[in-house]
């Protein structure tokens, strides 16, 4: 991998707020967090649990600076916090019910989103489609930072967004109408390919930027390069949650089947009964790559955007420009939008040998075993 940098700035939600959305001074602005029981933000009874760490960085770090020096600084009003009902899955549509710290019930399409200028999601799980939905709905911006850790706060969140979004546009402009990409794969001794068709389509970028008036949802860390593919044929493997190791087969831009390559059958199986049932969640709905130096955090959010990572995603693909809503599934809990990132620290036992792009007639190595080949890293060093 790119050696990242011996050091980050310290962190400054001033700065990161500043960055990302160019406050004019008198927006209103509030943060969502999700709970298993919402209705313990009343007198922050969520902070007696040591789990929680997430939420805590949200109440210790975000509120306390939005209602105190940050808040003044920026002449940003509010920072009020609300919690939601814990989705359960990546991107899947939350409920409306949400709760303030004196133990209030509200309705976030009524009593939130209409009523505030930015909006800070703090989650468990990524929130980033449904925010988006709603953002342009009720005419808000917001962020999405889900899994927070102390990395990530040390890094990811304190980098130049001015920086990240000037890197990541050099880097869709060299990859911007692609006809398609092919990524290699080698496990166990298998190899496999995966070709994504995107027919010269415009890519796109997550880079962490808000600016102007317009409804926009940021997801932060930011630094990415991402393609909704128009179609997928071939093979690739995935690493379970539990470690099992499966081939899925792509046809007509669908997982088909999953194959068990080691690791556990009935991991294999509930995969492949949940694609015949309900087989929108087999479609391939995004091909991103990272574009950051940064350190891995063990969260796929921050690690998605290291340069020489690549992910494919199944499922929803709406907040992307893509197709796949939520209403196109057979059951609500399956409208996920699942990242699979193959990085060295998380897929070690999945080597990506090349990753090729044809673009303009001719063809390019993108990445050689988790490292930027030379023609990305000409493309940052322009």
């Amino acid at each position: 991998m790119p050696k990242i940098p011996d050091s980050f700035p310290e962190f400054s939600l001033e700065r990161l707020l500043t960055t990302v959305f160019r406050p004019d001074g008198g927006e209103k602005v509030c943060i969502l967090i999700d709970l298993e029981n919402p209705e313990d933000i009343k007198d922050l009874k969520f902070l007696e649990n040591p789990e929680l760490t997430i939420q805590k960085y949200a109440h210790d770090v975000f509120h306390q600076q939005l209602i105190g020096e940050v808040g003044e600084a920026l002449n940003l009003k509010g920072g009020e916090m609300f919690a939601y009902k814990l989705t359960g899955g990546s991107n899947l549509d939350y409920e409306d019910d949400a709760y303030d710290p004196a133990g209030k019930h509200l309705s976030l399409t009524k009593d939130i989103f209409p009523n505030y200028d930015i909006i800070l999601c703090i989650s468990t799980y990524s929130a980033t489609a449904p925010l988006t939905a709603h953002a342009k709905e009720y005419g808000f911006r917001g962020a999405t930072l889900h899994g927070l850790n102390e990395v990530i706060m040390s890094s990811g969140l304190a980098v130049n967004y001015e920086e990240v979004s000037a890197e990541a546009e050099k880097l869709r402009l060299g990859m911007t109408k692609a006809e398609w990409v092919e990524i290699d794969y080698e496990t166990l001794g298998e190899k496999m390919t995966l070709r994504l068709i995107l027919d010269g389509q415009e890519a796109q970028k997550s880079h962490g930027l808000c600016h102007g008036k317009e409804p926009d949802v940021a997801n932060l860390p930011a630094g990415e390069v991402y393609f909704v593919p128009n179609q997928a044929e071939g093979s690739f493997p995935m690493k379970y949650e539990d470690g099992t190791i499966g081939r899925l087969d792509v046809s007509n831009g669908r997982v088909v089947k999953v194959s068990l390559m080691e690791g556990e059958l009935q991991t294999i199986s509930d995969h492949q009964n949940k694609i015949i049932n309900d087989p929108v969640t087999g479609e391939i709905g995004e091909l991103g790559f990272g574009t950051q130096l940064l350190p891995f955090s063990g969260r796929d959010i921050q690690d998605e955007k290291v340069r020489g990572t690549i992910h494919v995603a199944t499922g929803r693909s709406d907040h992307l420009g893509g197709h796949l809503k939520p209403d196109m599934f057979k059951e609500a809990q399956n409208a996920t939008h699942d990242d699979i990132l193959f990085a060295p620290h998380k897929t070690p036992e999945i080597e990506i040998p090349q990753v090729r792009m044809h673009r303009d007639g001719k063809t390019v190595v993108l990445i050689e075993s988790y490292e930027p080949a030379e023609y990305m890293e000409e493309l940052v060093a322009a």
